[in-house]
């Protein structure tokens, strides 16, 4: 999914200073205004040049004379968050269910206005935001309510004999002061969901959602303000300028959604603090349809998870199809009537399908298409509206493997259909690219389901249907190589924000000087007879061993 503004971080570069590292963008501001909840004010990071100062209104100097969110602000953030973690307030299971119950209630009381952003930013036809964003939001809100006082239980474990006598447990205590960065694709569910994790495992956090969906954006501040603790709960908002500014910070942890390119620059300024990181990134994720399949119901799924999930512009949507030579006329032809069927003969007028985010993403969209040896592989739609930023769906048949759009993750409602002579031949496709978020296979070939599971590596696989795995709660959701790192969603989420304690508990009773120099013959055969025990205690029946123990134990420990 991509998250940070593409056209601001085209030029992002890393630069040296010095003996130490900085971030540092060459961009061109545009007038916007930022909002950050800690400080309670509306800050601006528009420059403007001298020439233009003396026209400008009363007002709008009186904005831009207030200090903007610079690196200084937000250490000053991070600082008071930090405060307010120290004193254990996020710690407590009461803190921690209060927050959750607010959510919960939020999303009942607001799911208006949550529609209401969601189609100012993106045409999100109402039934599918509440489905992907606010009914899974509050489907992960429950988990976390129903399940936090388990979560928050030690783990127990086992000790051994050479550690005798002990008991042993793993405690989930929370990292810090987290940040969160957000995507535009899902802008409310990618930004509240990984706050539900964080607030559940008793974390401070700060919330950056994306800027290129500036309703959302807005939304989410003035409600995390509404109905959080502001202490330990904040947002802020802006683009590139705030982000760097975060960025420069020693967080606990960072989730970021976005491209694999802008991954790469929170990476770099994570590890600069040593700070752990959650990416959850992207790729070209496949959807394999073999012959042997309903084709009917195939269809409609794929259409589900590429065109009816806001238009392709998905990081878990179908990216590009694999099928056989032979099978691909039929599956065109099926696609055709599918798409018929939920769009209408005209979709460039449908109300159920969303339109494009951004004009900078519309035009590199058309960039893809307009590619040499791209727009003549064109077989269904291909058309464009620059000024209601809609393209039609669109299916293209074997485009050569070296266009860009074959090299890209697509994000959009363009789908290329690559054929192949076995349905075999998809393993090396796939393989031949980096891995992906997500795969999903349609066979009734109980054999090539296995191959599938057992060869391809992948974020998530699904076999028979597209999307739907993340909505299963024990599921992790995340990539692997260029596809991401860790992991979210209900006690993942938990656990990703949480740091496992290794703790064991001892008696000061019952101390033997058998592990105290000076270390004598005796010593020596004594603790690697203990060893012994303790190695083969996990496969032999106690009662055989008690003999042994309690000589052991005598010599050693002086407890028989």
């Amino acid at each position: 999914m991509k998250g940070l503004c593409i056209e601001l971080l085209h030029n992002s570069r890393l630069v040296g200073i010095g003996s130490t590292e900085a971030f540092s963008y060459r961009f061109q501001r545009k007038n916007h205004q930022a909002f950050f909840s800690f400080p309670k004010v509306i800050v601006s990071s528009a420059s403007f040049s001298q020439r233009c100062l003396p026209t400008v209104s009363p007002v709008v100097t009186e904005v831009e004379e207030k200090k903007t969110f610079d690196s200084e602000s937000a250490g000053l953030l991070v600082k008071e968050l930090r405060k307010s973690f120290n004193s254990g307030r996020t710690k407590s299971y009461e803190w921690r269910m209060l927050q959750l119950s607010n959510i919960a209630r939020m999303l009942d009381e607001k799911e208006e206005d949550i529609v209401e952003a969601l189609y100012k930013d993106l045409s999100k036809p109402e039934l599918e935001t509440f489905i992907s964003e606010i009914s899974t939001a509050k489907s992960s809100c429950k988990e976390a309510l129903e399940g936090l006082k388990q979560w928050m239980i030690p783990q127990k474990v086992k000790t051994s004999f050479a550690t005798f006598p002990s008991s042993a447990e793993i405690v989930s205590e929370p990292l810090g002061v987290v940040l969160v960065i957000s995507t535009w694709n899902f802008p409310f569910l990618l930004s509240i969901d990984p706050v539900i994790g964080a607030i559940s495992a008793g974390n401070a956090v700060v919330l950056k959602p994306s800027e290129i969906a500036p309703a959302t954006s807005s939304l989410l501040a003035q409600l995390v303000e509404e109905y959080l603790d502001s202490s330990a709960v904040k947002v802020v908002e802006g683009a590139v300028p705030e982000t760097t500014a975060l960025l420069e910070q020693k967080w606990d942890k960072i989730l970021y959604t976005g491209s694999a390119r802008v991954g790469r620059i929170v990476m770099a300024a994570a590890a600069k603090h040593l700070t752990p990181v959650i990416l959850e990134l992207g790729g070209k994720s496949p959807a394999i349809v073999d012959s042997y399949v309903d084709l009917q119901v195939a269809v409609r799924r794929i259409i589900a998870g590429k065109w009816a999930l806001n238009n392709g512009q998905a990081c878990i949507g179908v990216d590009y199809i694999i099928t056989t030579k032979d099978f691909a006329p039929k599956l065109i032809d099926a696609l055709k009537e599918g798409l018929e069927q939920f769009f209408g003969k005209d979709p460039m007028n449908s109300k159920d399908i969303s339109r494009i985010v951004s004009l900078t993403q519309f035009a590199r969209l058309v960039k893809l298409l307009e590619e040499d040896r791209v727009s003549d592989k064109i077989v269904l739609g291909g058309q464009t509206d620059e000024k209601q930023l809609k393209i039609a769906p669109t299916i293209l048949l074997d485009i050569p493997e070296d266009t860009q759009i074959m090299n890209e993750e697509i994000f959009g409602p363009l789908m290329p259909i690559v054929t192949v002579e076995k349905i075999e031949g998809s393993f090396d496709v796939i393989k031949s690219r980096p891995k992906p978020l997500a795969v999903y296979v349609f066979t009734s070939d109980e054999q090539l389901k296995k191959s599938f599971v057992e060869n391809i590596s992948s974020g998530g696989m699904l076999i028979n249907d597209t999307v739907l795995h993340v909505a299963v709660a024990g599921l992790p959701f995340g990539g692997v190589g260029e596809s991401g790192m860790g992991s979210y969603h209900g006690k993942f989420s938990f656990d990703g924000f949480s740091h496992k304690k290794s703790v064991m508990y001892r008696s000061l009773s019952g101390d033997s000087s058998l592990r105290y120099p000076p270390y004598t013959p005796e010593k020596q055969k004594l603790f690697k007879a203990a060893l012994s025990v303790s190695i083969h205690c996990s496969s032999t029946k106690v009662h055989v061993l008690i003999p042994c123990l309690s000589f052991l134990l005598v010599k050693a420990f002086g407890l028989l």
